[in-house]
């Protein structure tokens, strides 16, 4: 079957839905997504993925972007 049909049909199928069927479908798109490694749009994320990702980058592990302030770095002073 033609992807663009199973879209538009899918499309009014969950235009009948009730709203708490439609969440559910939504957490299932959201699921296969990650699962296949898709990253959602940001604009599209609700609260829960933000969260999500500032706790993900909140604990990530250190890495080369790391910056590193030695003590004549803090005695450096700015005269303009």
């Amino acid at each position: 079957m033609n992807p663009a049909l199973i879209r538009d049909r899918l499309h009014e199928q969950i235009n009948r839905l009730p709203d708490e069927l439609v969440e559910e479908v939504a957490d299932f798109v959201l699921f296969l997504a990650v699962k296949q490694k898709i990253s959602p749009n940001y604009y599209d994320w609700d609260d829960r993925q933000w969260h999500g990702f500032a706790a993900q980058q909140f604990f990530r592990a250190e890495d080369e972007d790391e910056v590193e302030y030695s003590l004549k770095d803090a005695r450096e002073v700015y005269h303009p």
